[in-house]
């Protein structure tokens, strides 16, 4: 697949580039992180480069690096591309004292050591001018505690993009007790999952509990004003087992799809995760 890495010349004598000042500073591929104020991220674009494109913000897990997609989500991205859309994949910030690796500001019993909505707007507003993204055609999704992040940005502020598909990730207790408003989302998890529980668990921080899955799918049952604690659909073929609240108010959408393995992301899942964006999608 055509990345931002390859040279400028052979985009323009390719006729896939029209002329203007990113062009001379192209970059996001796996060597090249493009930066913001906030940060940097990578990202790997499908073949058609003129049009607006729909994008995916995928968050990678704890100590990772967004460099990843290119990697250990190679079919993930390569899945996306294919169907057209802009994969942006942010990079997180090592908490000062913590003897783990880069990851995200959300857990309650810490001060936020960046603001990662913030963040998340800033790499959206350059993607928007560098990689031409459609923004109101913005899926974030994110894995482990990028699925938490993904969570914690819909609370707090679901205009930031049209839906939301964490993966493996929730929010963490205490659980939220309000958010900002109704969600689009697609939550997906594995029924195996012993990392990040369907019941969360402990960590080794005093107090750090990763929270309950059903207690986070409560919550946008709430925000959504769905009518019915229970799912009105219910999808038992294919990979996912797939619980759907169908009673909720209007221009609001809330799945769930477990999978019988544990902490990871499925291979059906960046498919599936197109097809419910599509089709959720006004």
């Amino acid at each position: 697949m055509p990345f931002r890495s390859i040279a400028p010349v052979a985009l323009l004598a390719a006729g896939l580039l029209v002329s203007s000042p990113q062009t001379a500073r192209a970059c996001g591929g796996p060597d090249d992180a493009c930066s913001v104020p906030l940060g940097s991220y990578f990202a790997a674009e499908p073949g058609t480069a003129l049009d607006k494109r729909p994008a995916v913000v995928f968050f990678h897990g704890g100590g990772g690096w967004g460099s990843r997609i290119f990697k250990l989500r190679k079919k993930m991205t390569q899945d996306f591309t294919d169907r057209g859309y802009v994969v942006l994949a942010p990079n997180g910030k090592k908490r000062p004292g913590s003897r783990f690796g880069p990851g995200w500001a959300f857990i309650p019993q810490f001060e936020p050591h960046r603001d990662d909505m913030a963040f998340t707007r800033q790499v959206l507003d350059d993607a928007e001018q560098r990689f031409n993204i459609d923004r109101d055609r913005v899926l974030i999704a994110g894995y482990s505690i990028g699925g938490s992040l993904t969570s914690y940005l819909a609370c707090w502020d679901p205009t930031v993009a049209a839906a939301f598909a964490p993966v493996a990730g929730g929010f963490w207790r205490p659980h939220p007790e309000d958010c900002a408003g109704p969600v689009k989302l697609l939550h997906t998890h594995g029924w195996r999952d012993q990392t990040v529980p369907l019941e969360g668990r402990p960590l080794s921080s005093p107090g750090v509990e990763q929270g309950d899955i059903f207690e986070t799918l409560n919550r946008w049952r709430v925000e959504n004003s769905c009518a019915k604690y229970r799912a009105d659909k219910f999808v038992t073929k294919g990979p996912f087992w797939r619980r759907i609240w169908t009673h909720c108010a209007d221009g609001t959408a809330l799945e769930f799809a477990l999978h019988s393995a544990g902490h990871n992301v499925p291979d059906a899942w960046a498919n599936h995760a197109i097809d419910w964006f599509e089709k959720i999608l006004p």
